[in-house]
């Protein structure tokens, strides 16, 4: 069943007629693009791009090619410049524009906007003046790090980027270190090497994890083992590219009755009886009716 849809039913609308663009909605749309093969866009994204209005984008030169390869013009629109250093008189444009009705597509260098991508204060500011945000889905290499990688899925996390400064790094692995679930992490090539060391002491050199790097480019590679065989597999290579690091569910430890004395102790401080041992029973791994029993006991 697609996640998203009911067993024996379409998830889906159905599509304009053949050769006929789609209608669009005024309002930002956050349009998907590419993170490898330009083939890789959408229809709608397509559709977005030749018939918006006003056309805002991390980098313009990276719209402009995309759009080239792709055949579309820009028939006298603009195309603004929107990133982390775009002056306040950007932003105030493009809310200018959408309060007039128009039609604004915003793309991000690559891949889903405002995953790691500075589009999000544009739509804090858009929402906050109560205009209409959609979104245009696509390429996302979280998600196709998650989709090759091998490694269970039902539930993940996205940490981003990791700090750069190794203190920092560690510290933030410890935080992350107990969560139910994949971690999913984006890393430049250049600190790849440290970040599997740092991750090989804190979380442990036999936690399972894939190392997914330029994909659905020509190089794309994958390689998939332990933290520890990642790290002596890349330890003398010059990797270039992007890197997404996916590491697969902690394995459970064994918790003492201290370990969960302490973890109620102080969950118990600012919650209920019944949320402190839900909390505590999520957090580490325990059924719930023994965190209850316990919690109720320490409660008294």
């Amino acid at each position: 069943m697609d996640e998203a849809g009911e067993a024996g039913s379409a998830p889906w609308a159905p599509a304009a007629a053949p050769g006929a663009a789609m209608r669009l909605e005024p309002g930002l749309h956050l349009v998907a693009t590419p993170i490898g093969a330009a083939r890789d866009i959408t229809l709608k994204a397509l559709d977005l791009l030749a018939g918006a209005d006003l056309l805002v984008a991390e980098d313009t030169r990276t719209l402009r090619h995309l759009m080239e390869i792709h055949g579309i013009g820009l028939k006298g629109r603009q195309i603004l410049a929107y990133h982390d250093h775009a002056g306040a008189g950007v932003a105030d444009s493009i809310l200018a524009a959408l309060r007039t009705g128009a039609v604004v597509a915003y793309a991000s260098d690559a891949g889903t906007p405002l995953i790691s991508d500075p589009g999000f204060a544009l739509v804090r500011l858009a929402l906050e003046a109560g205009l209409t945000v959609h979104a245009a889905p696509g390429a996302s290499a979280l998600l196709a790090a998650l989709t090759v990688a091998g490694l269970p899925t039902d539930r993940f996390f996205f940490a981003g980027f990791l700090p750069p400064r190794r203190a920092a790094r560690k510290t933030a692995l410890a935080e992350l270190s107990n969560l139910p679930g994949a971690l999913v992490v984006y890393e430049s090539p250049r600190r790849v090497t440290d970040c599997l060391e740092d991750m090989a002491e804190v979380l442990g050199e036999g936690r399972a994890a894939a190392l997914c790097r330029e994909l659905t480019k020509r190089h794309e590679e994958v390689i998939r083992g332990t933290i520890a065989s990642l790290r002596e597999a890349v330890a003398e290579r010059d990797l270039k590219g992007e890197v997404v690091l996916v590491l697969g569910r902690p394995e459970p430890r064994a918790v003492g009755a201290e370990d969960l004395d302490r973890a109620l102790a102080q969950a118990l401080l600012g919650h209920s009886v019944k949320q402190a041992a839900a909390e505590v029973a999520e957090r580490l791994g325990l059924p719930r009716r023994q965190v209850y029993q316990r919690a109720l006991e320490l409660g008294r």
